[in-house]
């Protein structure tokens, strides 16, 4: 091997090591982010569930109830600002003995940093409608690929407050290696209620007035999520939800319900997070430690070409034609 080779393979295997640090602390930062234009369909399902039906004031039980949740990014509404994303999130709660009747629709909108997926404040995030609330903690997602055996602060929707979504262990979603979070939100006044109800309704007296009533909410909420890219993975929202009178003598149950991600809706989550993990992963540890691997190598070849191809051949010389006898060159005459 010839020296010019041998110190172009040296220069060649230093590119390489220094591109390693370069992929593993630049590029992968700009990699790892939640996306701007989020786009996700989850559905999930309540069996043996009760709720009040406003139409006929009738109360329905043992019906399977079915929450059909959207989440879609809005690319434009972070102002140019690349560091937030912003995703709206809407679900239709309906009984699928009549599925084109909601029973309840919820919706609200969300801005976070894309590399912690903490809450900001900005680009009128709301919840139904009312831009005064102030979110604060988590949301959608758990910190970007980088979840801990810890607690972490989620914001409840339904109470509008943060709540700690706590670490209660791991266990296997679809194959999947998940933490299991859990959130207790206590029962909860969320608003009052605009119309009047009959108090025999809340179990009082059948002689009563119409009474004015307060809604309230409690739920347990559990989370699977993928500690290699923090999404979730499965939801189940334990929720029970009622009206009641001021002093508290009258009440009557709106919502009760165990509501699930369906299967086919894990196995769509699950797939996701092992694309993500893989992109992940590939720019945090396997491109740079195949780049530290080649730039050793060509240095070594490099050096070890250098040492022992680095000597420098003689030049060949034309052979001396000898002299004659009688003093001239080349071949003696007869």
């Amino acid at each position: 091997m010839r020296r010019p080779v041998g110190l172009a393979l040296i220069c060649l295997g230093a590119f390489f090591l220094t591109l390693a640090p370069l992929v593993r602390f630049y590029v992968a930062d700009q990699v790892v982010q939640a996306p701007l234009n989020r786009y996700q369909v989850t559905r999930l399902e309540a069996r043996n569930a009760t709720y009040f039906d406003a139409a006929t004031l009738k109360t329905k039980t043992g019906v399977t109830l079915q929450a059909a949740n959207t989440v879609r990014g809005d690319v434009r509404a972070n102002g140019g600002d690349d560091r937030i994303a912003v995703w709206d999130s809407s679900t239709n709660i309906f009984d699928t003995a009549n599925p084109d009747k909601p029973v309840q629709i919820q919706g609200y909108r969300i801005a976070f940093d894309r590399r912690t997926s903490e809450l900001v404040r900005c680009c009128g995030t709301n919840v139904d409608g009312d831009g005064a609330v102030k979110m604060s903690g988590y949301a959608l997602l758990f910190p970007l690929a980088n979840v801990d055996r810890l607690d972490y602060p989620f914001f409840d929707m339904a109470t509008k407050q943060a709540a700690p979504m706590r670490y209660s262990g791991e266990e296997k979603v679809r194959g999947m290696r998940a933490y299991r979070f859990v959130q207790q939100i206590p029962e909860t006044k969320t608003a009052p209620l605009d119309a009047r109800l009959p108090g025999r309704m809340l179990g009082l007296d059948a002689k009563s007035p119409d009474q004015k009533v307060d809604r309230y909410s409690a739920a347990t909420i559990t989370v699977w999520v993928d500690p290699r890219t923090g999404i979730p993975v499965k939801h189940r929202q334990t929720i029970h939800s009622t009206v009641r009178t001021p002093d508290g003598r009258g009440r009557m149950t709106v919502a009760a319900a165990d509501l699930v991600t369906v299967e086919s809706s894990q196995k769509s989550l699950v797939d996701m997070a092992d694309a993500n993990a893989l992109k992940i992963a590939a720019v945090r540890s396997y491109v740079p430690f195949a780049t530290v691997f080649l730039g050793l190598a060509l240095l070594l070849l490099g050096v070890v070409g250098g040492l022992t191809g680095g000597g420098a051949r003689p030049a060949r010389t034309a052979p001396r034609t000898p002299r004659r006898a009688d003093g001239k060159f080349g071949p003696p005459t007869p």
